[in-house]
């Protein structure tokens, strides 16, 4: 009798360990290009670009890996690794992401790397975590296709915050209307022969009429922003410095349909031609002119690294108190899977690859 106790008390504690986790533990590996699959990823990118608030606006690029989790009591989550390529739209940019060119290599592309765990419930998505980063092109691999494209720059360098301040006051003696501040140095470029720099720079309104501006640190950002986006270039000559810009301001956010438009005629530079099936652009040129303008602080890098897109978001945790941590989580071999496992990752290519 006291036998069979035992043997009792030893099957159930063999039991418990036993017992099925995977059924907990299981997810699926769903095919990279599978219909649902490029959904999420598309809600991901859209949730990306919604919390960027510096830099360029990303575009799908590839489908890296894919996990689909079941979450108890009801949905499931999706971990998923997704490769982008940033756009020339700033994120302040209202012009819709498919519009949006993605950069091209000759002009130093950057790629970025994100992870998400995306829960479906309902129908509805929701994001759960995100973590993202990205880096810019090789210089190597810029060269072999364009050997005298000029490579991206560190937004603070000094000559990079010169031409950019130099642009907006060429932009703002120019306008008739609101004084423009700048807002951030969003890339730029130098190059040595003939030496010049390029740069590209988000500015906001305030509430300053340019024409009457004589203390410009008195201007106050308008309660209802206005922000446009200038792309400029300045040439160093013995008589002193070209400058180029061309600005496109924006709506206000309250008013998203359209553009405010000023124009004024270039001596060396017309406007850029509006992307195909994209909105007009509305935009002010200047140039050349000769100015000296105080140099001032900017963000350092060469861009607006996508790892600090999510610092102030906090992530979220499903209901049940469940964590999908890939790199604790065991692999667990699916039920029912024979053979080899077929692999349908990463998926296609939508662009090109860095």
């Amino acid at each position: 009798m006291k036998s069979f106790i035992l043997f009792l008390c030893l099957a159930q504690l063999w039991g418990c360990y036993a017992a099925p986790s995977f059924i907990a533990l299981a997810y699926s590996e769903p095919p990279c290009d599978d219909p649902e699959i490029e959904q999420v990823a598309a809600f991901a990118v859209d949730y990306l670009n919604k919390n960027l608030l510096q830099g360029y606006k990303n575009a799908l690029n590839q489908i890296d890996k894919v996990k689909v989790w079941p979450r108890r009591p009801f949905g499931e989550v999706y971990e998923i690794e997704i490769d982008t390529l940033e756009t020339t739209c700033h994120v302040l940019d209202p012009t819709p992401l498919a519009n949006c060119p993605v950069r091209q290599v000759a002009e130093h592309a950057v790629e970025g790397d994100c992870d998400f765990h995306v829960l479906k419930q309902d129908g509805q998505f929701s994001v759960m975590s995100a973590k993202c980063h990205s880096t810019p092109d090789s210089a190597e691999d810029v060269r072999k296709v364009c050997p005298n494209c000029p490579l991206l720059a560190q937004r603070n360098d000094t000559r990079v915050v010169h031409a950019a301040e130099a642009a907006l006051a060429a932009f703002n003696a120019k306008t008739n209307g609101s004084y423009f501040k700048l807002v951030e140095i969003s890339r730029a470029q130098l190059v040595p022969l003939p030496v010049s720099t390029f740069v590209e720079f988000a500015v906001a309104a305030t509430d300053c009429v340019a024409k009457e501006v004589t203390d410009p640190a008195s201007c106050k950002l308008l309660a209802e922003k206005q922000y446009g986006f200038c792309k400029a270039s300045l040439h160093e000559r013995l008589g002193g410095e070209e400058v180029s810009v061309t600005c496109t301001v924006f709506q206000k956010q309250s008013q998203p349909d359209g553009a405010n438009t000023a124009n004024l005629p270039s001596a060396d530079q017309s406007p850029p031609a509006p992307t195909p099936a994209g909105p007009p652009v509305a935009s002010l040129v200047v140039g050349p002119m000769v100015m000296e303008v105080p140099q001032g602080p900017a963000v350092g890098g060469t861009h607006h690294d996508l790892r600090h897109t999510f610092s102030g978001v906090v992530s979220v945790e499903s209901a049940s108190g469940e964590a999908f941590n890939s790199e604790k989580a065991p692999q667990v071999t699916q039920l029912g899977a024979a053979g080899p496992v077929v692999r349908h990752c990463p998926g296609r290519v939508r662009y090109f690859k860095i």
